[in-house]
């Protein structure tokens, strides 16, 4: 009786195992953590992933033709657990990102000769890059629309995130913009529910938005959460732009990578900006051993093209290290990317940066610590860290905009505390402590 190292098939799989390969200038390569099933070798599971996402099956094949086997996947760099994938660009359809993910990352995850497949990150080459639209505004545009150069953005959802009629959501955000917040911002749950209408807050919100503009000479704006079936999507994304907004908001791992294609096109034509929100992405990217990792999921938004993408906290109530939301951070913003530990290069041919998210569980006592870690150039959003302010709501955002502003002067937080009693109030609430 044969052993599976000395089947054919094995054999056959090994043809898609080549060591001494290098990637073509225009090829793709998928970096995997591959854990194999017991009885198989590291090679053996890494031919069978190439085979799987490329020309391969489970036997040995009399059509494919010498034309076609140049099309063979190739495992070829390995260290330890991780093994780096090239693939012919002629593999994927141009913009088609549901077709891509469908080979790199399709029927692979679901293999016997696998214990554990992470697919880690993916370099993606300039053929396919030029294809994806990438952001529309990207970092710099948000900021000249919005007004606002240097310091980071902020963002509050009104809390209970769900229950609020739409005029009491309306009247949670008028408080935040006067209290000095930028972005009112839907809950990635809120769309159009009984008790709070999509068309009735968008009308009422986006007429208290104009009156906080007024009063405090300061750009305003609403992350609005349309997502919903795809041409339903579109119908909402014109009555936002119908009412003078600047945003829409979608989940995009729900909706799906086909749909977010679709609504990157209508974006483009009624000049409105993508908030992306991630909700979902946790049920493949969180197991360090298997799934997705949420850095290919930031490149994937990135090239399709959205404005604005959550990237964590690490300081947070979410799960996450780091080192994952550095990664994510400089995946996102940096033009040319030269990696980290167990990331790929990445040139993105002159696609836009897309502005950070970091959201979760925030509080202005861990302000200071987040942005020393990701910087300025990012939304700072809270929720309960503004809605759990003893004084309300308005009381809320006038504290987070003190701190950040104390920040960017390069003042203690401390010493804000003695003319603000909003700042104040929210440190002797929360002090520096995570609540997870």
């Amino acid at each position: 009786m044969k052993t599976k190292t000395e089947s054919k098939e094995v054999e056959w799989y090994l043809d898609f195992v080549d060591k001494k390969a290098r990637p073509e200038k225009d090829d793709l390569v998928a970096l995997f953590r591959i854990i194999p099933a017991e009885g198989f070798t590291i090679e053996e599971a890494a031919g069978r992933v190439a085979s799987e996402s490329s020309v391969g099956t489970w036997t040995t094949l009399t059509t494919l033709t010498p034309r076609v086997r140049k099309l063979m996947a190739k495992a070829y760099q390995f260290s330890g657990e991780f093994v780096s994938i090239t693939y012919p660009q002629e593999l994927f359809e141009e913009a088609n990102m549901p077709q891509v993910l469908s080979s790199v990352a399709g029927n692979v995850f679901g293999m016997k000769a696998v214990r554990g497949l992470r697919l880690i990150d993916i370099s993606w080459p300039e053929p396919l890059v030029s294809k994806f639209r990438g952001p529309q505004f990207g970092m710099q545009g948000i900021r000249s629309f919005m007004k606002i150069r240097k310091r980071p953005l902020t963002a509050s959802v009104p809390k209970p995130k769900l229950g609020l009629t739409y005029e009491e959501h309306a009247k949670h955000g008028y408080e935040a913009w006067s209290g000095g917040l930028d972005l009112l911002k839907d809950d990635e749950n809120l769309t159009n529910q009984d008790f709070n209408s999509f068309e009735k807050r968008a009308r009422l919100c986006y007429r208290l938005r104009d009156k906080a503009e007024r009063e405090t000479g300061e750009r305003k704006s609403y992350l609005i959460n349309i997502t919903a079936e795809t041409k339903e999507m579109e119908r909402r994304a014109r009555l936002v732009k119908e009412l003078g907004g600047e945003y829409v908001m979608i989940d995009i791992c729900t909706t799906g990578w086909a749909a977010l294609q679709t609504l990157r096109e209508t974006c483009q034509d009624l000049g409105l900006a993508i908030h992306a929100h991630r909700a979902f992405h946790a049920a493949f990217t969180r197991n360090p051993e298997h799934g997705m990792s949420m850095t290919v999921l930031a490149e994937t938004a990135r090239l399709i093209g959205v404005d604005q993408l959550h990237i964590g906290t690490v300081i947070g109530k979410l799960e996450a290290s780091e080192e994952e939301v550095l990664t994510l951070r400089d995946k996102v913003v940096g033009k040319k990317y030269e990696g980290r530990r167990n990331t790929l290069p990445q040139n993105w041919f002159g696609k836009k940066d897309v502005l950070p998210v970091s959201s979760g569980g925030l509080h202005v006592g861990l302000l200071y610590p987040l942005l020393k870690m990701l910087g300025t150039d990012i939304i700072v959003q809270m929720g309960g860290g503004i809605w759990g302010h003893p004084m309300g709501g308005r009381a809320g955002a006038k504290a987070l905009r003190e701190a950040i502003d104390a920040y960017m002067s390069g003042s203690d937080l401390n010493d804000t505390t003695k003319a603000s009693k909003e700042l104040k109030a929210a440190l002797e609430k929360w002090g520096t402590k995570t609540y997870e």
